[in-house]
């Protein structure tokens, strides 16, 4: 438990950097908006997604329309359906954690989670487990540091969401290294691509989800196949 506390850490620390500062400007946008502290801290700790959680303050503030809301949140979240279908054979044999490990997966969660290198003397399951512990810890706690700092101070937030960005950027750059072939990546560039030039910049993730699940799942043993032979 405590070597894989030490192990996963590391691994998080980048997501730290990123979900304080992102976390932190979630909390004062919530401020501003006429929140307490208690809100962010609340959402943050049941919702658990950024991005959502962005919305839902215009949602909080808009007239009750819960048809329309349910039909956002599902298109917003709608990539973690994908997620959760990679990660079903990892969380084989979880037992109790295994609940708390689909609660609290996010974004960056599972790319660490989904690509770590685990030494064998480490649990798989209390790897994952500290992972996704560590990650929303860092986000409510950003959260809630925010939504009190709001009370204190104010300055211009625009740009600090580009921090998330600049994070996946580093998380595709390290696995782009790590790995010999990139088949893989450019699945994913090309149907990005792809799928940005046919639906436009705002439908075009969902396609995209799918588009990288099929064709991984149809050249999944080709690839096995090379990434056994580069190696």
């Amino acid at each position: 438990m405590k070597k894989a506390l030490i192990c996963a850490f590391p691994h998080t620390i980048p997501i730290f950097a990123g979900f304080w500062f992102l976390g932190m400007t979630y909390g004062i946008y919530m401020n501003v908006s006429g929140f307490s502290f208690w809100y962010p801290l609340i959402m943050s700790l049941t919702i658990f997604g950024g991005s959502l959680e962005f919305v839902a303050v215009s949602m909080l503030l808009s007239p009750f329309a819960p048809l329309q809301v349910f039909i956002m949140t599902l298109m917003i979240q709608a990539r973690h359906l994908f997620y959760g279908i990679s990660m079903l054979d990892k969380f084989k044999g979880m037992g109790w954690k295994k609940p708390y490990l689909i609660f609290g997966m996010c974004d960056e969660t599972f790319s660490i989670n989904y690509t770590a290198e685990i030494p064998e003397n480490v649990d798989r399951g209390w790897f994952y487990f500290w992972v996704t512990l560590l990650n929303r810890f860092y986000w409510v706690s950003g959260a809630t540091i925010g939504g009190i700092l709001g009370n204190f101070i104010t300055f211009n937030t625009k740009g600090l969401d580009f921090v998330m960005t600049a994070m996946f950027v580093v998380i595709f750059m390290e696995q782009w290294l790590k790995e010999k072939h990139h088949a893989s990546e450019w699945i994913g560039l090309g149907s990005s691509v792809a799928c940005l030039v046919l639906f436009g910049a705002d439908s075009f993730l969902v396609p995209t989800m799918i588009c990288i699940l099929v064709l991984l799942t149809a050249l999944q043993k080709p690839l096995k196949q090379k990434g056994e032979a580069v190696a």
